[in-house]
């Protein structure tokens, strides 16, 4: 009871502070009582109840201040136990649940773009489901109302969305992969089926002067599948010999050959083989390769990419974050023509 009778003095302390609604005159004295050391990690709040008793406020005005609480991460609540303190630390603005497929260049671009948008007074966690509904069930299970805001870069599972709807969907972002099964919720995504296709028609009379074309695909992984369906009507489409194979092997190169590949790995070891057969790099052999870095851009007088823009993806990500306004918005690719093709 004493400990309650300090939280609700340190609230009414702040009815004096000009311009302060009464929502935020109880988020702010909830965090004056714990830089007062009042409260710390574990404690309780007062009760909603005992919040609208004493300080005769609105039960949705205090409802507000707790949420608020919530999103930046130092409040948590407990089924039918109330609201419980989970961070002393008071001095982040917002905690944010960043949940990606895995930390690959296209992704660390993503995130070094987003935690630059988002400045310095926030708090972000990162976790990895490497396209696994089961693992990113499970991530979302454990940490759900722990976090502002999430960002996800979601599974192409019909059982996401039953997912994601067990968090608020103002609290969501879908970003990378665009999913037609989830429209109440906002992402910043792209596209794979058609941008692939025009990016493969623009190349047509590059691929001409090639033997065949050999695209690295691995199914039931976290390559999207709208990829392969359109290589496939490309090159059936324009008569190409061509051969779809799981990933590269090493020393399997060949001489007039055009090469598709999704995974940075496949491409380094190509690159490896190039080299050490004297094969020169768009012209003994051409490379297409999946998602753009500074590194394919200065390799061997370039690799030719097709690539979304992985920091105007982020950039709008963050502005959700910030403004919680609705958005969903499918970013273009970009097909970025060097050496290797």
């Amino acid at each position: 009871m004493e400990t309650n009778n300090l939280i609700l003095h340190k609230i009414k302390e702040q009815e004096s502070t000009l311009g302060f609604s009464k929502h935020e005159q109880l988020v702010s004295g909830i965090i004056n009582a714990i830089d007062a050391k009042i409260l710390s990690k574990g404690d309780p709040l007062p009760s909603v109840n005992t919040m609208v008793r004493e300080l005769g406020f609105a039960r949705k005005t205090i409802v507000k201040a707790y949420t608020e609480l919530k999103d930046r991460g130092l409040v948590e609540s407990k089924n039918r136990l109330g609201y419980y303190i989970s961070n002393d630390t008071t001095n982040q603005r917002l905690k944010i649940a960043l949940v990606l497929y895995a930390f690959q260049a296209f992704q660390e671009k993503f995130y070094n773009t987003f935690r630059e948008t988002m400045g310095d007074n926030v708090h972000i966690d990162v976790y990895f489901h490497h396209n696994n509904i089961d693992f990113l069930e499970s991530i979302l299970t454990s940490i759900k109302g722990r976090y502002g805001m999430y960002v996800i870069a979601p599974v192409p599972d019909i059982r996401l969305r039953s997912i994601l709807l067990q968090i608020p969907p103002e609290k969501v972002i879908i970003v990378d992969r665009y999913l037609d099964f989830c429209p109440e919720i906002s992402f910043v995504s792209q596209k794979f089926y058609q941008p692939f296709l025009n990016t493969l028609n623009s190349l047509t009379s590059s691929f001409s002067r090639f033997e065949s074309i050999v695209f690295f695909f691995r199914p039931n992984s976290d390559n999207p599948q709208g990829l392969h369906d359109a290589f496939t009507e490309y090159v059936e489409n324009q008569s190409f010999d061509y051969e779809v194979l799981d990933n590269y092997r090493s020393g399997s190169i060949r001489k007039g050959s055009a090469y598709i590949t999704l995974s940075d790995s496949d491409l380094w070891e190509l690159l490896k083989d190039c080299k050490e057969q004297n094969l020169i790099l768009g012209e003994d052999v051409g490379i297409l390769s999946h998602n753009d870095s500074s590194i394919k851009e200065i390799v061997l007088d370039g690799i030719t990419t097709f690539s979304t823009d992985f920091n105007e993806m982020a950039r709008k990500a963050a502005e959700f974050v910030k403004v919680r306004k609705p958005t969903q918005v499918i970013i273009p690719s970009i097909l970025f023509r060097r050496g290797s093709l």
